[in-house]
């Protein structure tokens, strides 16, 4: 492209699986599209996650529905390519420690089925072990979701942008964005570092970032990034089946502390290692080793399994999720500069909701009705909010 300036409809910022999911779809439209991403495919938090694709840890409300409707896409409008990416229909349990705990989910699990979510209770250790042999014999009890999925995050990231591509899409890495051009109070393209892009929109899927590149328009975007922390196993013949977690983690990843929270996170892979997290706190883009919050994964990971006591961690990874306040992404046209559009703030549940924030956006970049009211993810509700 050199220093000249390039055209498109649609230029995506970023190539986490947002962005790749946003090109693909919008490429597959007819609409000429644009990716840039300053650093390679997927490095950022799309390379440093577990690839969940989850109904059981929403509450009832609209990101719940989306991850509803992303589900249909994932297994209807992507199924031909799910080979790709590794799409494992694994399911996932979630259990309980107490009487209490046990009741708020079963609660939930109703609010849940009325939505149309598959989700079994299961009452007393004696069901939950039919369903995972090595959990803690104390835990009193549960609930099954046979739909909970999962994917490989990098294969879905740069296979979304490889059928981009097929589709017409152009790709440019280690290309930095330095300026959002606007022209009668409206984004009409990019500055970079190899040139001029001019699109009629311009899709903000930067991640954790895309409060920065908010800002470069001098719109207020308040995306933050939420570390967290995964740890890996030596490979075991102790089979983990399903994604195993408690139930507090729902609220947890509801909770605004910025301080460190840890919820416990159990699931087996193909080659025999186990996956064990969550830890979430708010310290910038601070890449530090946590040693606490390793250790708190690790002890809450025996609260699961506590077979796992003699099996060493291999190694610990760590990445930024991008949070919003609300606990809601910004999805769509930003009305205080139209042309500007938005698809950020998934904070964990990026990969899920990523092929159904992609296939919307496509729709309303065209002018169409969306198979899904964008109201409640509107970009300008956020002016003004702060992180708490």
């Amino acid at each position: 492209m050199g220093s000249s300036t390039a055209r498109a409809d649609v230029v995506v910022v970023g190539a986490g699986v947002v962005g790749a999911a946003t090109a693909y779809f919008a490429a597959a439209a007819g609409l000429r599209t644009i990716v840039v991403e300053r650093g390679s495919i997927a490095s950022g938090t799309s390379s440093r996650c577990e690839g969940n694709i989850l109904v059981s840890d929403k509450e009832v409300g609209p990101e719940l529905e989306l991850s509803l409707y992303s589900q249909r896409v994932w297994r209807e409008d992507l199924a031909e390519h799910a080979a790709l990416w590794e799409f494992e229909s694994k399911g996932g349990l979630v259990v309980a420690g107490s009487a209490a705990s046990m009741a708020g989910l079963t609660a939930l699990v109703g609010h849940q089925r009325e939505l149309g979510i598959r989700a079994e209770i299961i009452d007393g250790n004696p069901g939950l072990r039919e369903v995972e042999p090595y959990i803690n014999p104390a835990l009193v009890g549960g609930a099954f979701y046979p739909d909970d999925a999962q994917v490989q995050p990098l294969l879905a990231t740069h296979h979304l942008l490889r059928l981009a591509i097929a589709h017409g899409a152009e790709l440019h890495t280690r290309t930095a964005v330095h300026g959002i051009r606007t022209d009668h109070g409206r984004a009409v393209g990019v500055d970079t570092s190899i040139g001029r892009i001019s699109a009629g929109a311009v899709v903000n899927c930067a991640g954790p970032w895309s409060g920065e590149l908010a800002a470069l328009a001098g719109v207020h975007l308040p995306v933050l990034p939420r570390r967290g922390f995964v740890l890996v196993t030596e490979p075991v013949p102790i089979t983990v089946h399903h994604k195993v977690y408690a139930a507090e983690y729902v609220g947890d990843v509801a909770s605004s502390d910025a301080g460190l929270q840890v919820s416990p996170v159990v699931e087996g892979t193909p080659s025999g290692t186990i996956l064990l997290g969550a830890s979430r706190e708010r310290v910038g883009f601070d890449r530090t080793f946590s040693a606490e919050a390793v250790a708190r994964i690790a002890a809450s990971g025996l609260g699961l399994f506590p077979t796992l006591r003699d099996v060493g961690v291999q190694r610990a990874y760590s990445g930024f999720r991008p949070y919003c306040p609300d606990h809601l992404p910004a999805i769509g046209e930003d009305a205080r500069l139209p042309g500007l559009w938005h698809a950020a703030g998934h904070e964990g549940a990026g990969v899920g909701l990523s092929v159904g924030t992609g296939k919307l956006l496509s729709q309303a970049l065209r002018s169409e009705a969306t198979d899904l009211d964008l109201t409640a993810f509107r970009p300008d509700r956020l002016e003004g909010l702060v992180a708490a």
